[in-house]
Parts: structure tokens; sequence; C-alpha cells
């Protein structure tokens, strides 16, 4: 029996959205949230396309970024359940020619968990330098539209010395790239088939593909600028941290034949589905995985590795979970799953409160990393498991708590 008030959760989550509309810090967002199982908040507000006054609709469709990390992991993990792929293979063993070197020329093994944990050596583009080395040899980061086969990037990605010994650091990374290339070897098929075939499809998660299942229905992306969001291009860029290249972004590559299922960036889909996917797994995994996996999955794996970025949180397999909720500064309980994406999206799941929240919006980058993540959350956990707020019994009856 969970606490909740609905009421106040409603109101104090239409006031940040409100808010962050009225600010003009994004243009448009999907926000669902479930509670022991059951979606007690679902709203749309703002524009899927803000020149074509197109409002949003909660069935919108976004281009996922890094949402798309899970869902891959969670491919990967259902051929461990079958007995097809192991965590500790080497990369090797499915990818040959997949050999990139450390800086002296020395060969290192890499395996399936270093992929999967991030701590395989690799990094990405947009973290590099302006004629960084991904930048010099034309490593695709899955967001831009290069024109080039999953299998070209590998080649370039492995001309390329590594940072890091794999395993001896952690470093956020085109690394789901290259688990993309190694389903695609296990299952015989392209990701996009292996995915729909291990994952989407025994979810019934019909929204969520590596293109748009419904172009109408496929939100217009919009970047940070002065004064409001300014719409984005093909080809476009996003500064990140200051230093670095940014993010170099094709919002129409999923029209492009010839760009490349980026296991890392490329998929599309919708809130509600994306929910399905992290409720499935916050219930123990079925119909698609084994409880054991799914706590495999949700448990530290890097020790105590160093995370820029993200202070007091340690990674799983396949995104990042909550080590110390003062040193992160978060509401979130210990334990809770959290990530994003570029185009500007957030989600978490707090599995000791049984809560799974989805915000996804057309704004890059405050929708990913903004006030706007912070703040929902804190609207989130200021209604849920408070002090004066309700319970409900198995009756159904409403109880005030003390």
């Amino acid at each position: 029996m969970k606490t909740i008030d609905p009421e106040l959760l409603h109101e104090s989550v239409n006031e940040v959205i409100e808010r962050t509309l009225e600010e003009k810090r994004i243009v448009g967002t999907v926000v669902q949230i479930a509670l022991d199982g059951n979606l007690v908040y679902s709203r749309s507000a703002g524009w899927t396309d803000r020149e074509q006054k197109r409002p949003m609709q909660e069935n919108a469709l976004f281009r996922y970024a890094s949402v798309t990390k899970p869902v891959v992991s969670t491919a990967a993990l259902v051929l461990v359940s079958q007995g097809r792929l192991q965590l500790d293979d080497l990369v090797e063993k499915w990818l040959p020619t997949f050999r990139p070197k450390l800086p002296n020329g020395q060969y290192v093994p890499m395996t399936v968990r270093h992929l999967m944990t991030h701590t395989a050596g690799l990094t990405y583009r947009f973290f590099q330098e302006e004629k960084g080395t991904y930048e010099l040899a034309g490593v695709s980061d899955g967001m831009d539209s290069v024109g080039i086969t999953l299998e070209e990037n590998l080649q370039r990605l492995a001309s390329v010395p590594l940072l890091y010994e794999p395993g001896k650091m952690w470093r956020y990374s085109i690394a789901t790239d290259v688990l993309g290339a190694v389903i695609e070897k296990v299952t015989g098929m392209l990701l996009s088939e292996a995915v729909q075939v291990l994952v989407t499809h025994p979810l019934s998660m019909m929204d969520t593909d590596f293109k748009a299942v419904d172009a109408d229905r496929l939100t217009t992306a919009y970047a940070d600028s002065t004064g409001e969001p300014r719409r984005l291009h093909d080809f476009d860029t996003i500064p990140f941290i200051e230093g670095t290249a940014g993010f170099l972004l094709s919002p129409n590559r999923f029209m492009d034949k010839t760009a490349y299922p980026s296991g890392g960036a490329g998929m599309i889909g919708s809130a509600g589905d994306f929910l399905k996917l992290l409720e499935a797994l916050r219930q123990g995994g079925h119909p698609i995985l084994p409880k054991a996996l799914v706590t495999e999955m949700t448990t530290n794996q890097i020790g105590k590795l160093e995370m820029p970025y993200w202070p007091g949180r340690g990674f799983g397999l396949g995104f990042t979970l909550l080590k110390d909720s003062e040193e992160a500064n978060t509401p979130e309980s210990p334990g809770t799953w959290r990530m994003g994406g570029t185009y500007g999206h957030s989600w978490f799941v707090d599995p000791s409160k049984e809560l799974s929240v989805v915000a996804f919006t057309n704004t890059a980058l405050e929708g990913m990393s903004g006030r706007f993540t912070t703040e929902l959350c804190e609207s989130v956990y200021k209604c849920v498991f408070k002090k004066g707020s309700f319970q409900y019994r198995e009756d159904g009856m409403k109880v005030e708590m003390e």
C-alpha cells in the first residue's frame, strides 16, 4: 500500500510544467508517472510543432537519443537469458575485426560487460575537443547523418586508441553502438529486427523502432536558445561542455536509409512505450527477463570508479544507479535508476517506492539536464510518500496518513 496525494501530485507537477513552458525553456512535453503499477499521472503540454501550432499529444513520438540505451541493453540481456551471449564474452568473439588498442599499441581484451557498463575504454565524439581523435577518424556518435554503415563506423572507432584499459575507468561512451553490432552477430538479424523480437514486441511497445512508426506523430526538435528554444535543423550543433566539440544532430536521420541503426541513440518512440519497459523491469522482467538478470542489471557494476557529471551514482548494465542521495543532491532513494536523452528527455525509477517517472520533451538540452528535470523530480517527491498524504487500502478506501 503506497502513499500518495493524487490532487497535490497533479497540482505540483502541473505547476512545474506550466512554469517551464511560460519561461520558454521547453516547447512541449509528455510526462507519465506510475506508482505501484498504476498510472497516476499522464499529461501532454505545449507544442509538438510550435511554428505549425500543433499541440503536443500523449502518444507523440520522440527521438529517443540515449533513451535507446536501456532498450538495447535489455535486448542483450535477453540473449544472455537465452544462453546465446555471456556478459564476459570477449567482444572480438563476435566482432573479430574490432580490436582497438591502447595508445602504446598494446591490445587489451574488451568484454560485453565492459560495453554495457561503459568501462570499455571508449568515449563519445561530443566529449572530445574539436579536432579530437574521433572527429579526425570520422567516428559518428549515432545522432548525425553521415551515410556510413555500422561496420564502417566500428572500423573507424577501432582505428582510434582507447582512452584507458577496459575496466579501469568509467566514461560514458559509444559502447552501446558496439553492443548493437554484437547483438546483430549473435542473432543474425539487423539490430532493428532483433530489438523487435527480443524486447519491443513482447512488451507491446509498438510505437518504438529505429524509424518513426507514424511520421505525423513525430515531434519537432528544438534546442536551447536565448529568448526561446530554436528549431533544430539537420547537421546542427549544440554546445555541451566548454572545451568540447558538442553534439552533432540531424533530426531527420531516421529518414536516411543509409544511416546505421545506433544502439546508443537511434530509436524513436513514445513516453508510454518507454514506461512499459521501465515497469516491466521494475516488476521483475516478465515476460522477457528473469528476475535474477534484472537484479544484476540494476546493481552497481563499477565499484567505486568515479563517474564524471554524475556524483553519488554508480552504473549497472545500461543506466546509472543512485548510491548517495546527499552527494547527488536529489530526493530519490538510493538504488534509483536514472538516465536521459540528448533531444530532451529524462526518466527515473525508484524501486523502493515502486515509482517510475518518464518526462520526454522536444527541447535539447533543457529536457535532459536543465532545471525542468530537477524541479519535476522534486515536485513528485513532495507529493508522494510524504507525511500528511493519503494511502489506499485494498478495499479502495482512502485513508489520511498521520
